[in-house]
């Protein structure tokens, strides 16, 4: 299943909890009520529908079923994906944790930019504000200091189940779904941050800078996420392409890591990092940073998807 949160112009203060089905997004507060009447809904907020476990994700799976075998169904309860306005499908997390310095060829370019002194021997990590989420489609301002907006497509594993003190070998049991990050940086920021030695990156955490989705694509759907291609492209472009088996750092390895004194939660979130291929690691890299009506596209190939962004000034 693809899971999102989304808006309507008419309720653009209510968020919603959809499922795509095909083609359109089924809000699920509407089909319930048309197909299960006097059953109550599934939560209309992500991170609580998470929180419901196996249950809730079998209701919609249900509702999903029963609404694509009717279409009178879809014409009541479903939306043209372009009809609304996607917010990144879980915008409170309690916890977004990004994974750094997690692939072998991002690596290799962070050495020869000064940004990394030496390699890490344990999964390390920074945190992404939900302030600076954004949903697929919206506009990010490039703020009139930021002159090196570098790109930064990232697996991102969403947390289904409480985990705390877990093994590795249990690890995916507490994982509901994967989505996309690109996670937007300010290098020029981020090397000043990196000399002082600071574990909180401003270079990260601007608002707009952390496009997030456009869905949660459950693990039903993932026949392996560590063979997926990540690409990124700028103006139709293709500035990366990256294979998640080059990761360091797998996520059982990350879970175990992180889970031995941070308890997990459903709706916390594991970004897990960088592919090679970014624009501060090339020799043309000041050509390439992010510049206003830039439109960015990072995508898996297989299970397919996009998210997508254009790069603003300010107002």
């Amino acid at each position: 299943m693809r899971l999102a949160t989304f808006v309507t112009p008419d309720a653009p203060h209510q968020p919603r909890v959809g499922v795509l089905a095909a083609g359109l997004l089924l809000d699920l507060g509407r089909a319930s009520a048309l197909l299960e009447p006097g059953v109550a809904p599934p939560p209309m907020h992500m991170r609580t529908l998470l929180e419901g476990g196996a249950a809730a994700l079998a209701q919609v799976q249900r509702l999903l079923a029963a609404a694509e075998t009717r279409p009178e169904v879809r014409a009541q309860a479903a939306h043209a994906l372009d009809a609304v306005q996607l917010l990144p499908p879980i915008p409170d997390a309690h916890k977004l944790l990004c994974v750094g310095k997690n692939y072998r060829t991002h690596l290799e370019e962070l050495k020869r930019t000064d940004l990394i002194k030496e390699l890490p021997n344990e999964p390390t990590g920074f945190i992404k504000l939900n302030e600076c989420l954004a949903g697929h489609g919206a506009d990010v301002v490039r703020p009139a200091t930021v002159t090196h907006l570098d790109y930064e497509p990232e697996l991102v594993f969403v947390i289904g189940k409480p985990a705390y003190q877990v093994k590795a070998e249990h690890a995916f049991e507490h994982v509901a779904g994967i989505t996309i990050l690109n996670d937007l940086t300010c290098r020029d920021t981020q090397k000043r941050e990196v000399a002082s030695g600071s574990r909180f990156w401003t270079a990260k955490n601007a608002p707009g800078f952390g496009p997030l989705g456009p869905f949660i694509i459950t693990m039903d759907e993932v026949p392996d996420p560590y063979d997926i291609w990540v690409t990124c492209s700028v103006n139709g472009e293709q500035r990366m392409r990256v294979n998640t088996g080059d990761q360091i750092w797998k996520l059982p390895r990350i879970i175990e890591h992180f889970s031995r004194l941070v308890p997990l939660q459903p709706g916390d979130m594991f970004s897990t990092g960088a592919p090679g291929g970014v624009a501060v690691g090339k020799p043309n890299a000041e050509e390439l940073f992010l510049k206003p009506g830039d439109v960015v596209e990072c995508a898996f190939e297989a299970p397919h998807m996009v998210l997508r962004n254009r790069i603003v000034a300010p107002a």
